[in-house]
């Protein structure tokens, strides 16, 4: 944190008051892993308050870990082997798996007003309406089929590249997930262990055996989802202030590491 005003996403220098579009999409890098997590509540608290909904994309600079909200860090994680390396551990606020972060991986972070009817206005329904969609608009990007699998993960040739999850508030969702687009899958193998639930297509394989890059580029992965959700670029200013009292949770061993 630099002690400054953090102005994402800034695509054009606006002159005049300009009325906020429906959707917001926004584009990111962190120089520290705590910031991405901490920012996707910053966008469900601004949600909260009367803003716009929101699709926003990061991408790790180095590696880190991040368990799902329910997950034991030592039954999922290869702790050792994380302090050797100086990987961070940290935890999320929805539920899932627990994921590498890497380079090569590409982030998104949909946060949409929660209605009283719809696909949205439930857990399941939720699930099944936004993977469908991006596997409706993945399959034409890529010219092969991805298929939605488990309950949120897509796949190719059987192979998982995204996983997916959702945390549900009052009036809004929080639903992220991560596209493997060019990581090093390799690495999984020493920083992960083998999942305590899996999907039963998963059929007992090991990380590299079951998870595969999708091999495009992640500025055709982000204009397809800008599109799917219909969002518009738009800057959003973020105060250090702000942010603070979310990025307090994920420095904390309390929070990383409970349970």
């Amino acid at each position: 944190m630099s002690g400054q005003a953090m102005v994402v996403d800034v695509w054009t220098s606006l002159r005049e008051p300009t009325p906020l579009p429906r959707r917001i999409a926004l584009d990111r890098a962190w120089p520290r892993p705590e910031l991405c997590l901490a920012f996707d509540e910053w966008l469900v608290r601004q949600c909260e308050q009367g803003g716009p909904e929101y699709i926003s994309f990061w991408s790790p600079r180095d590696l880190f870990v991040v368990v799902g909200y329910g997950n034991r860090v030592h039954e999922e994680v290869n702790v050792e082997a994380c302090a050797a390396d100086g990987v961070p551990i940290l935890r999320r606020v929805s539920g899932g798996g627990t994921v590498l972060q890497m380079p090569g991986c590409l982030n998104y972070s949909l946060v949409l007003r929660v209605p009283t009817e719809g696909p949205l206005a439930t857990i399941t329904g939720a699930n099944q309406f936004i993977m469908q969609r991006h596997a409706e608009v993945l399959t034409q990007l890529l010219g092969r089929p991805v298929q939605v699998k488990g309950i949120t993960d897509l796949a190719v040739d059987g192979r998982k590249c995204s996983g997916n999850a959702q945390r549900r508030y009052r009036q809004v969702l929080l639903f992220h997930g991560v596209f493997l687009l060019e990581a090093s899958i390799a690495l999984m193998e020493r920083y992960l262990r083998f999942p305590s639930r899996v999907p039963d297509y998963r059929a007992g394989r090991r990380h590299v055996d079951f998870v595969t890059n999708l091999g495009l580029s992640s500025e055709a992965v982000k204009a397809t989802l800008r599109e799917a959700w219909q969002a518009a670029s738009f800057p959003v200013t973020c105060q250090d202030e702000e942010l603070a009292p979310f990025l307090e949770k994920y420095t904390s061993p309390e929070w990383n590491f409970r349970h």
